[in-house]
């Protein structure tokens, strides 16, 4: 009877060892990515194509064709590096030049409200406007 009692302390103490072994171990997690998951390659590829997240009002896109200022992809990319280097330092409505042309944006809804070129600007004043953006 003192047998069957000690086996089954030892059994119990042997479980109850494991049971804290396995508590201490890690939890190994899986190294391969998940197949729903996009391997950043991918997702880089992925936004590099996507077009500019800045868009153009109405009123600046009537500027750009009756003025025939060039407008063209890497314009685009040009002027989504100055807005977003204007958002990370808290601008709301941003003056971007770039090359001869000047846009005002608004930077918080991602929008060109005008553009103007070199050769179209009369008095050279933006007001409304808290920020300039070399770009």
């Amino acid at each position: 009877m003192v047998d069957k009692i000690q086996q089954a302390i030892n059994s119990s103490n042997n479980a109850a060892v494991r049971q804290i072994q396995s508590a201490r171990q890690p939890q190994r997690q899986n190294p391969t990515p998940s197949a729903n998951v996009p391997a950043f390659d991918e997702l880089l590829k992925q936004k590099l194509a996507q077009p500019s997240s800045v868009k153009l009002s109405a009123h600046a896109q009537k500027r750009i064709q009756a003025r025939n200022i060039p407008f063209g992809a890497e314009e685009a990319a040009r002027l989504d590096r100055a807005v977003e280097k204007a958002a990370n330092k808290g601008s709301r409505e941003s003056l971007i030049l770039m090359d001869d042309l000047a846009l005002v944006v608004s930077v918080k809804n991602r929008v060109v409200i005008t553009a103007v070129d070199a050769k179209n600007r009369k008095e050279d004043v933006f007001t409304n406007i808290d920020s300039v953006v070399l770009s």
